[in-house]
């Protein structure tokens, strides 16, 4: 009789394991599933920005007027935004970098792509210039003297060729009050970024 009792107290407990373990295994599947959706949402949306950035620049050698005039915007934005409280140098250093970047065959190959150039790293997408991901793309800059005066650098850079020799190669700058750890070579040391090829 308690062979009996002992083989039937099994059973159930054995029934209530598979039942539990039948649980977890929905709950897992559930949790992967919502996972790889929201990677694939992330990714959808890169790709989508990517390809709308593509078709935003007309593929061709000749610049028009406002091919030119979408340029300079877009240069003098991420200089006002990445640099409008640094010197000069400062302003053409961050100016320099967008189109060492625009020559560069690790990026895009045209000035507004290179700036607005999302990544999806691990889970996350993570933009070039952190403020094409703030919000403040949609407004206008704030403050109009230094807007104009990043407008005067893009022009100087973009159209009337001006560089500064330490960054010929530089690819790369990050405020020198952060210290992301990264292995690249320190070109120099503007205002307050740190400039790395």
């Amino acid at each position: 009789m308690n062979n009996i009792m002992n083989t039937a107290d099994q059973q159930q407990r054995w029934s209530t394991d598979q039942k539990i373990a039948g649980a977890l295994g929905m709950i897992l599947t559930v949790i992967f599933a919502v996972a790889a959706l929201w990677v694939s949402i992330n990714l959808l949306s890169w790709a989508m920005d990517h390809k709308a950035q593509a078709r935003a620049v007309p593929d061709t050698a000749e610049v028009t007027v406002a091919v030119r005039e979408r340029q300079l915007d877009c240069l003098a934005r991420n200089i006002y935004y990445e640099s409008g409280g640094e010197p000069f140098e400062g302003k053409v250093a961050v100016a320099q970098v967008t189109l060492n970047r625009v020559k560069s065959s690790q990026f895009p190959d045209d000035i507004c792509r290179v700036i607005y150039q999302k990544s999806p790293i691990m889970d996350k997408v993570v933009c070039q210039f952190s403020w094409t991901c703030s919000g403040v793309t949609k407004v206008k800059p704030a403050n109009g003297r230094e807007y104009e005066e990043s407008m005067a650098v893009a022009k100087k850079v973009l159209l009337e060729g001006f560089r500064l020799p330490s960054l010929e190669q530089a690819l790369y700058f990050h405020g020198d009050y952060i210290n992301p750890g990264w292995k690249r070579t320190k070109v120099a040391h503007i205002g307050r970024h740190i400039f790395y090829k």
